[in-house]
Order: structure tokens, then sequence, then C-alpha cells
């Protein structure tokens, strides 16, 4: 975000509060600060808003900027500060956390903020903003604390920017996976159950299990040992691999069990050391890679629950690789050529949909990573000369965003309307293995401490298939549709050759329509299910042995061999 875009937001931030004060007088006012692509104000208010309402906080924000309205900062003593702000708790409450403290005057409307605003209206184009939702926002962000009216709107430098934008959003609403999900019936929600946590129908639990499947089958492959381990584990666990001070609050309860104390798992490293160190090993089973579809659970504000994107309750294609040091190299690009190979499988490119971040740590912040500077440095090191000898131009560096034990490379997936979201990662870990004792007898008879690779191939289930649901608009590709071929027989006399079809094509998952409804409004039903296959037989087809079939984005593409149909979706299925 330019310097300029975001000074005209943010002070969009200021005239939307503005129209506020004039249409709600008595409002209580929070913070509006400029945001990716937009702004946003909380608001405490005497009425709820409704949608349209909006409009109404439009209108008048483009009356105020017709007005030609100067921003004047002031610094004013704390004293007069307090008096102005009397009837305005939250600026109280801020103004008691603020050392030097400043205002802008934007007409009548006064703020506490440090800047910086346009210097007046005239450089803010009227009809290149646009307010687009209400939401719910909790004061400072605690569920502890008063929850307040968010005010969201975009914002550009003109007006044809906007429209674009808007044309992405509504496109990107249309492949919205929860809006997909529930069209397709792959997955619901149920407050009974609990919030964040998804119950996946048969066609959901379809396309889950072909992942898993695809995961599991792939990493054996490469020399991986799948696993089961517990979902649950004791504290002493997690205060042994040093996660519990830093993510005990994204950690559910401790439960008391008899004489010990259990939580939930958030993470399955510490499962995978154990079986490392459950009997000695020796340099010749090093690289020991070690893998699991675990079931992990972190507690996510409520607020900050997604769909499938973020849960409390998720499957992670999750493992670890625990070899020498000097083999860290090799492994991490073995990791890469691994998620690669997967992301093409799911139709990905690199640097297209997906950028690799190079997260470093930071040196002088020893409470939230570990102190050891030389260690630091090798380790990341290793990851850069990984990223730039596979000529990685598509990754960039980001400082404060490592793990505590060590350095990583994100894989930062790219939805359709250009929002990053950390779909996996590839941590290398020079921690664990002290804090675990791990360690291996080398060929000179001598014990020594190993690194850990921590890596996931997919990320998250639930997560991938939310990419994938918005990256295909619902239309996945032939090995992943939940039914992969419906069969329309015209009239009940051709249910029988429905049959027999259906019978021959027993690779294939097939649906045999043969409802009430007209032929047309059941074709119409599955291009809305997005099949990939229709397959319509009557008495010609009865007759002819043929087949006549549609094909999802193409429409109706003739008469065929019932064999010819069968290497064609065979080809396409083992792609």
């Amino acid at each position: 975000m330019s310097a300029k875009i975001e000074t005209i937001r943010h002070s969009l931030a200021h005239i939307m509060a503005y129209a506020v004060q004039e249409l709600y007088p008595g409002a209580k006012f929070g913070i509006g600060p400029a945001i990716e692509n937009g702004f946003y104000y909380d608001f405490e208010l005497s009425v709820p808003l409704a949608p349209e309402d909006l409009l109404k906080i439009e209108k008048k924000m483009r009356e105020l900027l017709a007005q030609n309205i100067v921003f004047k900062k002031q610094k004013l003593t704390r004293t007069v500060l307090v008096r102005m702000f009397k009837k305005q708790p939250y600026k109280l409450e801020l103004l008691k956390e603020i050392k030097q403290p400043t205002i802008y005057e934007s007409g009548t409307f006064v703020d506490l903020c440090s800047g910086p605003h346009v210097k007046s209206t005239k450089e803010i184009t009227p009809d290149a903003f646009k307010l687009t939702k209400i939401a719910g926002a909790y004061w400072k962000g605690s569920e502890k604390n008063k929850m307040l009216t968010r005010i969201y709107g975009v914002a550009f430098a003109i007006k044809k920017e906007l429209e674009d934008f808007l044309k992405i959003q509504e496109e990107a609403e249309k492949r919205d996976h929860r809006i997909i999900g529930k069209n397709l019936d792959l997955f619901v929600f149920s407050d009974l159950v609990g919030k964040g946590l998804p119950l996946f129908t048969e066609k959901g639990s379809i396309i889950r299990r072909e992942l898993e499947r695809f995961v599991v089958d792939e990493e054996i492959k490469r020399g991986y040992k799948h696993v089961y381990t517990p979902e649950l584990a004791k504290v002493e666990l997690y205060k042994t691999s040093g996660h519990y001070p830093y993510y005990k609050d994204s950690m559910y309860p401790v439960m008391k069990i008899d004489e010990e104390e259990l939580i939930l798992r958030p993470m399955t490293c510490p499962h995978h050391f154990q079986l490392y160190a459950s009997k000695p090993r020796s340099y010749k089973e090093l690289p020991f890679r070690i893998a699991e579809l675990a079931k992990q659970f972190r507690y996510e504000k409520s607020g900050e629950l997604t769909g499938l994107i973020r849960v409390r309750s998720f499957c992670l294609a999750d493992a670890h690789i625990i070899c020498q040091k000097e083999k860290a190299m090799d492994e991490i690009n073995g990791v890469l050529d691994l998620i690669e190979y997967m992301a093409l499988k799911l139709g990905l490119k690199a640097g297209v949909n997906y950028r690799y971040r190079l997260s470093l740590g930071d040196r002088k912040d020893s409470k939230k990573y570990f102190k050891d500077n030389e260690a630091w440095n090798f380790a990341e090191g290793v990851l850069r000369n990984v990223l730039t000898k596979r000529g990685k131009d598509n990754f960039f560096e980001a400082q404060k965003e490592a793990a505590f034990y060590g350095p990583k490379i994100d894989i930062q997936m790219k939805n359709f309307a250009g929002k990053e979201d950390t779909a996996f990662t590839i941590q290398y870990d020079f921690v664990m293995p002290k804090r675990f004792k791990l360690s291996y007898i080398d060929q000179d008879g001598k014990e020594k401490e190993p690194i850990v690779i921590h890596r996931s191939s997919i990320g998250a289930i639930e997560r991938t298939m939310a990419f994938l649901l918005e990256h295909y608009a619902g239309a996945l590709p032939l090995w992943l549709s939940p039914v992969q071929c419906m069969i329309i027989p015209i009239a009940d006399r051709h249910n029988q050759y429905a049959e027999k079809i259906r019978d021959e094509l027993n690779f294939l998952r097939i649906e045999i329509n043969n409802g009430n409804e007209t032929v047309s409004k059941r074709i119409r039903e599955g291009e809305l299910q997005k099949v990939p296959y229709l397959i319509v037989v009557g008495d010609k087809e009865a007759e002819s042995g043929k087949i006549s079939v549609r094909e999802r984005g193409r429409g109706d593409i003739g008469a065929m061999e019932l064999s010819k149909f069968t290497e064609k979706v065979k080809m396409e299925k083992d792609a």
C-alpha cells in the first residue's frame, strides 16, 4: 500500500466517523485505521445498523467531502484532551496509553490520532470509495470487552480501480467455499456441536478421503513412515517441548484425569519425538521421516473463525524429519520437491497460486525466540540457500515470522481475490532435539545430536479443501469430484440400460438420476452440482449400445462408444 493511498483511506475513516457523528448523535468512537484495500471504524451506537444504513452514511460522507474539509493537527495538554473527550470512554482509555497524544480536526469532528491525513478532502475522489459491510468487533479485540459496531469501507485513488476491485470481490463471493460447500452439500456447522467444528457430509468426506489417500500413498513412496499417535497428551509433554508458554493461549484448558493433567494437542511433533526416542537410533536409520494425518486442536477466537480456513479442530498432513545437520539441505529440497509435486497434482502453480516466504527470527527478542545466534544464522542460511539455488525468485523474506525454535519456509497460498494465507510450512528446528535429548550413534560410535525438520505436504486438509473449492469455483478435478458421473435415463424403461452402464463404469463414483423431473431439469441439476460428466440414455442409445455425453464446461459432446468414454475418463482420472 502506497503512503498516498494509505493516507486517503485513513482520512476516509475519519470522514465516515464524522458522518456517523452527524447521523447518530451520542455515538461513542473507538478506532479507525487504514487497512488493506480500505478502512474501518468502530462505534458504540444506541441503535443497530442495517445494510441499507450504509448507503445513508455514504451519502453523508460525499456531502462532507464536497465541503473541502481541512484536516488540522493539534497538540494539546492532557488536561484539555480529557475534558474534550469526557463523553468518549474509549478515547479516554486510549489517552492513558499514549505518551504524546495529538488530535486531528476535520470540520466539527475531532479525533485522537497521530495521522497522517490528506490536507483537505479535495484530495479524495468522491466516487472511488464504498462502504461494504457491518460487523461486530470487541473493543481491543478482547472478548472480555464490549462488542462494538464496525463499519468497513474500500477506497482507491480513482473510480476505475474501485470498479475493478468490486468486480473481483463479486466473483470472489461466488467462489466463497462456505457458499459452495452449502450448495454442493459438502459440510455443515452446528451450534449444538460448537463453533469452528465442521461436520463433513458423505460428499465432503469423499473429497477429504481422496486428499488423505493421496497424501499417505505419495509420502510412503518417498520414504515416510506413517503412524498414529493420540490426540491427547500430558501437559508435561508441552512444557518439555517449550510450546506451553508460547502457545498456551491458543490451547484448550487442562483436563484433570485421575492423577494426570491432560490437554488436547495443538501440534504433533512431541508425540513423534517420543516414537523416535523409544529406542536407541543409529546413523543408518537417518533420515528418520515420520508422518501422520494428525488431528489437532487450537483455540481460535469466534470472530476469527472462517469456514474451513480457520477452525478449532483440524487434520494436518504433518511430518518430522530427524537427520544430521549436514543433510538438512538435501532433506529440505526433498520436501520442496514433494510440495511442488502435490501442488501440481492439485492444479496449483508456484508464482501464480502460491509463493514462498522465508520467515526469520529476531536475535534481540529472546522472549519469543530461543537464544542461539550461531544456530539461527546457520539455519536461516540453509533455508535461504535452498530457495536461492532452486531459482526461486518468487520468494520473499519476512522478519519476526519464525517459530520460536527456528526459521521456516511458509507456503503462502493466494485465493482468487489475491488474499494470501499460510497454507503450510517447512521449519528448521535446532531446539527440540536438545529439549527431548534426541540423539543417534554416528559411524564413529559417538552419540550425536540431530536436527529436526517440521513439514506439511498439503497443510490442514480442511484449509486445503477450502482453497481448492475457491480455486475451482466448486468444479473440482475428476479425481476429487464426489460424484464423477451422473447417468440420466430419459424414461423408466431406460433404467436397466443406465444400471448396465453404471456397472461397466464401476471405477467411477456414479449416481443415476431417474427422478420425476424433466430431462432438462435433471441435466440442469447435474450441472449445478458441478458433476464432471452427464450421460443421457434413451431408446436411441439403448438400441445402438452407445451413450450421449455432456462434459462439464463444454456441454453436449455427442454420442460415443462406452469403450471410448472409458478410455477418456481413465486418462483424465489418472493424469
